[in-house]
């Protein structure tokens, strides 16, 4: 009985986008949208305590004091100033004393400001708190914050989570490119129109984590970052058109 020869295994034609390729920006592009979901979820919290912090007098000016949600002021000691690393960013700390009895504690400053940069050991400071964080430190007339500042935290959240959003939307919105591609067996894939999209989703990006700079009003800041991502894509649609009718001329 003759037997048919076993059919060749169908080859990727080249420039085919790869499963792995649709699967990977899939991935990557949820993650990034489900860690923006978070952030989004723990902004009514940093923008609560944001508000009992600006809302805080000085505790020589309440009755009770001891209940902490007062804006307290402590002198201490420099022990040590230095500098580290922190995701390959620069860090500067100040090590100080409160007094004998109790152990030195570590206070990471914002940037090298005018405060830092004049300390030395043996340098007498003023330690600003607010509840269980210290958000400024004081020498003379001299004032920095430090990186727990509690009224920034909701808009680094909000950066940080629109960026995330607009990134992984586009990865996304590209796995779904890829895809189609892949079911229409296209190949021809322009690197201009790459470039465009990268571009654009760096504009994107960049616009929507300013917006939540600007801005302490959360709904403004939503706005602003929409309107921008819907500037970039209108430009970037109408940019791929040409590119596209200036191939096929």
């Amino acid at each position: 009985m003759h037997q048919s020869p076993a059919p060749w295994p169908q080859q990727q034609p080249p420039g085919l986008p790869s499963l792995k390729g649709v699967i990977f920006a899939s991935v990557l592009g949820s993650v990034l949208v489900l860690a923006a979901a978070v952030l989004f979820a723990l902004l009514p919290g940093a923008l609560s305590e944001a508000a009992d912090f600006r809302a805080a007098r000085p505790c020589s000016e309440v009755s009770a004091p001891e209940s902490g949600d007062c804006l307290s002021e402590w002198p201490a000691t420099v022990v040590s100033t230095g500098t580290g690393r922190s995701n390959k960013a620069v860090t500067h700390w100040v090590t100080v004393d409160l007094s004998p009895e109790e152990p030195s504690f570590r206070i990471r400053m914002r940037g090298d400001g005018p405060v830092w940069r004049e300390l030395a050991p043996g340098d007498r400071v003023t330690v600003f708190a607010w509840r269980d964080l210290v958000w400024q430190l004081g020498s003379g007339e001299l004032r920095q914050d430090t990186t727990r500042t509690p009224d920034r935290e909701p808009a680094v959240r909000l950066a940080v989570g629109l960026t995330l959003l607009v990134v992984g939307a586009v990865f996304l919105r590209g796995a779904g490119w890829l895809h189609r591609r892949r079911a229409t067996r296209a190949t021809d894939t322009p690197t201009a129109q790459v470039v465009v999209v990268m571009a654009a989703t760096l504009v994107a990006a960049a616009g929507a984590a300013t917006a939540a700079t600007v801005t302490d009003t959360v709904w403004l800041a939503l706005l602003l970052a929409a309107a921008g991502c819907t500037a970039v894509g209108t430009a970037t649609v109408l940019l791929l058109r040409g590119l596209a009718r200036r191939r096929t001329a």
